[in-house]
């Protein structure tokens, strides 16, 4: 009956236009018969036509889910606490967060003043503002909502108060495309200090201590932050001064102010090499100073505390990374604080004025450690360090928002798969733990109704690849039902988190697992440089060891378990998709990057010159070239069975441009083999991150939960059954 329902609507068929894509340094021709596609025809109306074709197809194959979608779209929905409140961080006098509204889309950024009482002592862990509420009023410094009326899209990038909480600094996107339009206004008044500043990076700001210098980064043609400005608030931003041109187009640009308050830091990075200039925040129109000259391969950040700067260092000889410690007018004399180890990676460094906090990753599990530093004086040594301990068998910890520089509190924000976040501070001295808040999770939701397992997969090469497992316990004997999700690229780790969403999944008997690939950042640098580059096919083949595991192990079955991943995750699904169709049932490719080979020989494409040092540059390297063209999913797209396949996309997408999934489906659908879905989503008002409120983006999730839920089976499972 669904062969037949399905045979009577007509799936696009994208016309066939040969071109050729010649390498010159190869000589090698390849036919792409759908270049037509991509970006500089984006207003061509066959363009247009054939995208709303696909979404046209997409929306009849899924009629069927219709009233599945709706349940989940309610499912998910019910489970938010639509009013709520972060955890408040205290800044100078005031205590700062966010809130959101029954019924709205998007946040509302708030403060209160510490009452006089409290502002003769820093922070405590044991500090809530909630106490206060009676003793002052709440101040709503940016309503998103309001700001978002009339707009289809809106994301707000950065929300940043300057340091004497006068002014307010925030950029918006209303279009989806990563260029934020730069605003300043006065928080006493609520107006306008500065005409709006368009084409920004959005992220990248930082105030000098005058409160009246702020500094800001535009990006080039191909959407690369490649200026630092520095603006008057008041003055014709026609006017502002470029401090820094970064030309060299495989760097991009940052702006930031150190925590410590007392300088300004710009870092120009690249995939593997970074470079540190920093000026004293209270004379921000000096000239920049390079703290370490780049050197290619060296990667490096930069704390400032007092006459000192601590310095996190990564190179080949400490791949994991070391700290240093450095005089701030001698950056080059440097004692070693914290020397590399081969099997602990430093991850990350906090900074505060009486203790340093780490961030390491040990057999792909984070460990944060606490050491004191001295009250007066140079810091020397580094002595015992206090672990801050979690017991789950897996997790996701990240040092949280940044209070004071001179406080003795620190916030750590942890998660686990069946751990909703957590907002935990951590007294610096005792090392008591107090947890300032968990989100809410509505429903009668009980962790204790779920398991979560740490499991290990051998690669081909002999590799343990782990692998982080959720379930419900009373998913009962045998394979059962699983989505299997993966990245694997740019050193980013795919740590185990917690979603509520994803309990519409768990609840109707699908166990959900990621597979952390090399070329992620889970196990260290090496595990990183082991999964790109030449070594590209290794996060690919520890995805199907991943799988083959699971499947010998009882976990699952071919039939019952699909694979996700986005952007380069898209890429891990593509080619993993075309090496072992058969070990899968569903896959879903989110704004995937399929068309490597392509996409790498055009330096015209945004991220192209940078992305050389992930995946290597096919116009001057033949192996490269080759290498590349073996893996890239749209040139291995073969004649045979392919699983069931939903792709989305965004039209508006920066990062990977809306032509490369295109093109994908176009060739699967005119070279495979079976009757199984294949379908495209393409938003057109949106960008690589999808919808930008946060009960649309549900609406994107119940549609690719009902995709899988159809796949598997299970459109009609009762979840309380």
């Amino acid at each position: 009956m669904e062969l037949a329902r399905r045979a009577m609507i007509e799936a696009p068929q994208a016309e066939r236009i040969p071109h050729e894509v010649l390498s010159e340094l190869t000589g090698d021709a390849r036919s792409d018969d759908y270049y037509w596609l991509r970006d500089d025809k984006r207003r061509d109306g066959a363009v247009l036509r054939h995208l709303e074709a696909e979404n046209a197809y997409t929306r009849a194959a899924l009629a069927d889910t219709d009233p599945l979608q709706e349940r989940l779209f309610w499912e998910m929905r019910g489970r938010i606490q639509e009013a709520d409140q972060s955890a408040a961080i205290r800044r100078g006098r005031y205590m700062y967060y966010s809130r959101t509204v029954e019924g709205k889309q998007y946040r509302v950024h708030c403060r209160r003043k510490v009452p006089a009482s409290q502002m003769t002592r820093p922070a405590k862990v044991y500090d809530v503002m909630e106490d206060w509420v009676a003793l002052v009023g709440e101040e709503v410094l940016l309503d998103e909502n309001r700001e978002a009326r009339g707009q289809p899209f809106y994301m707000t990038s950065r929300v940043l108060v300057s340091p004497d909480h006068g002014k307010l600094a925030y950029a918006v996107d209303t279009v989806g495309g990563e260029k934020f339009t730069l605003h300043v206004r006065d928080l006493a008044t609520g107006r306008a200090c500065s005409r709006p500043i368009p084409g920004t990076a959005g992220g990248s700001l930082a105030w000098g201590s005058d409160n009246e210098t702020l500094f800001y980064c535009t990006k080039d043609e191909l959407d690369r932050p490649d200026k630092v400005w520095r603006h008057e608030v008041g003055t014709d931003p026609s006017k502002d001064v470029c401090v820094y041109h970064e030309t060299d187009g495989q760097y991009y640009l940052g702006v930031c102010r150190s925590h410590s308050g007392s300088h300004i830091l710009i870092t120009a990075g690249s995939a593997i090499t970074s470079e540190t200039r920093v000026v004293d925040a209270a004379r921000p129109r000096d000239p920049f100073e390079v703290v370490l000259p780049r050197v290619n391969g060296v990667e490096y950040d930069v704390a400032p505390r007092g006459d000192q700067l601590f310095i996190t260092i990564r190179d080949d000889t400490r791949f994991n990374s070391e700290l240093l410690v450095s005089p701030r007018e001698d950056p080059s004399n440097t004692r070693v604080l914290l020397g590399h180890r081969g099997d602990v990676k430093l991850e990350g460094v906090e900074l505060k004025q009486h203790h340093l906090i780490t961030l390491e990753r040990i057999e792909g599990l984070q460990v944060a450690t606490v050491y004191d530093l001295p009250e007066e004086g140079p810091v020397t040594s580094l002595g015992t360090g206090r672990v801050v301990k979690f017991d789950e068998p897996s997790y996701e910890l990240q040092l949280g928002s940044r209070g004071d520089f001179d406080d003795r509190v620190a916030r750590l924000d942890y998660t686990s798969l069946k751990t909703p976040s957590s907002d935990i501070d951590v007294d610096l001295d005792s090392m008591r733990q107090v947890v300032k808040k968990v989100q809410p999770v509505r429903g009668g939701y009980d962790p204790a109704d779920y398991e979560t397992l740490r499991v290990w997969a051998r690669a081909p090469d002999g590799t343990r690849v782990p692998i982080s497992v959720v379930r419900r316990r009373t998913h009962g004997a045998g394979p059962a039902p699983m989505l299997l999700d993966a990245y694997g690229s740019y050193e980013i780790a795919n740590d185990p988190y917690f979603s509520a969403q994803r309990l519409s999944l768990l609840e109707r008997g699908v166990s959900f697992a990621i597979a952390h690939v090399r070329g992620g950042g889970e196990m260290g640098r090496r595990w990183y440089e082991d999964g790109k580059f030449l070594k590209k096919k290794n996060t690919f083949t520890d995805l199907i060891a991943c799988a083959e595991h699971l499947i010998a192990e009882g976990f699952t079955s071919p039939r019952q378990l699909c694979i996700s991943g986005r952007s380069a995750g898209g890429l891990t699904m593509g080619a993993v998709t075309n090496m072992r169709p058969d070990l899968f049932q569903g896959v879903i490719m989110g704004v995937p990057f399929v068309d490597v080979l392509t996409t790498m020989m055009d330096p015209s494409i945004p991220l192209t010159e940078i992305e050389w040092e992930e995946w290597g540059n096919p116009l001057v390297s033949r192996e490269y070239y080759d290498y590349m063209k073996s893996y890239s999913p749209v040139d291995n797209v073969a004649r045979q069975a392919y699983p069931n396949i939903l792709v989305t996309a965004g039209l508006h997408d920066p990062r990977v441009g809306y032509w490369e999934p295109a093109k994908l489906v176009a060739k699967l659908r005119r070279l495979k083999t079976d009757q199984n879905l294949l379908l495209a989503k393409f938003d057109m008002g949106a960008g690589h991150f999808s919808k930008s409120g946060r009960f649309d983006k549900l609406r994107e999730t119940a549609l690719e939960y009902a995709f899988l839920l159809k796949v598997l089976g299970l459109r009609d499972r009762d979840p309380s059954k």
